[in-house]
Order: structure tokens, then sequence, then C-alpha cells
């Protein structure tokens, strides 16, 4: 009867294919390993790094934009507020400002409340462009109250050039 070399060593054949079986499992846990990290490192330095704006959070439009005058005016009766908008130091962008009209400064439950839309276009940083938001016919016994509800920027860089679409 022939003995083999592992078992002479004091091993049975089967010993030596569960060792062999470990082995091939522990080179299976170790390329999965190395695949997991080969993916996920870099979703991870991803997040670690942030999205590049770098330090504070862009400030809010609200804080760039102002009611300079309310008035009434005499020919239509409707109300007309006029606001100015500071250009911001990240680049040219436009304003959309939502004004309010109201009977009083403080908002009232189920009071008078009228809102229109004006968008200041072309505001470069450091320049202060104005603009005119024409609200409802007014009652002539009633003072108007005008303020800023909301204000939006989008800078022109977030829109595609309209020039050099004649080529194809």
């Amino acid at each position: 009867m022939a003995v083999s070399a592992s078992e002479s060593n004091g091993e049975s054949a089967s010993e030596s294919r569960s060792r062999g079986a470990l082995q091939w499992q522990g080179w299976v846990v170790g390329l999965s390993a190395l695949a997991a990290l080969l993916v996920f490192a870099p979703l991870g330095l991803y997040v670690w790094a942030g999205d590049g704006s770098g330090g504070a959070p862009p400030r809010a439009a609200v804080t760039d934009v102002r009611v300079t005058g309310c008035r009434v005016d005499a020919a239509s009766r409707r109300v007309v507020a006029s606001v100015e908008a500071a250009g911001r130091p990240e680049g040219v962008g436009a304003y959309v400002i939502t004004v309010e009209f109201r009977e009083q400064a403080e908002p009232v439950p189920g009071g008078r409340v009228a809102q229109a839309l004006v968008k200041v276009p072309g505001v470069a940083p450091g320049a202060v462009e104005r603009g005119e938001a024409v609200g409802p016919v007014w009652p002539a016994a009633a003072v108007p109250w005008c303020g800023v509800a909301g204000a939006e920027f989008t800078h022109l860089t977030e829109f595609a050039p309209l020039q050099d679409r004649t080529q194809f």
C-alpha cells in the first residue's frame, strides 16, 4: 500500500484538502476587500472633501434687495414699489424679487395681502440696479405698505450662452 507525503506527516487526505480550501477562501476574501476599497475609497474622499464650494454657504438673496419707495400711482390707482438690488461679488446675475403689499407693516391674519414679482437683470458685482413692482388697484383711503417677501439670485453663467448657435 502506497503512503502519500501528507499521510507520512500525520495528515489525512481530507485535512490536506480543507487546508487548500481555506487558502483559496483567504484569497477570495482578500481580493474582495481590495475591490471594495477601490470602489468606496474615492466615494469616501469625495464626501470628506465636500463639494468644493469652500468657506461659508452663499448668503440669502433677500439680504441684497430692499424696497426704496411705496406709492399709489395717481392715474391707475395701483400701488407701485421701487426696489433696489445690490450686486454680489460672485459675478453678474439676475434677481427675481417678490414684493408684498399690505395695509400694515405687521401681517394681520385675514388681512389684505397681495404680491408681485419684479426681475432685475444684469446686476454686476458692486453695482446697484433698480426696478419697480406694480401691485393691485389700491383703495383711496388706505396707505399701502410694501416689503420684500422673497428673492432669488441666479448667476448668468448658469445659462448656456445663446451665441454661436447658428452652427449645427
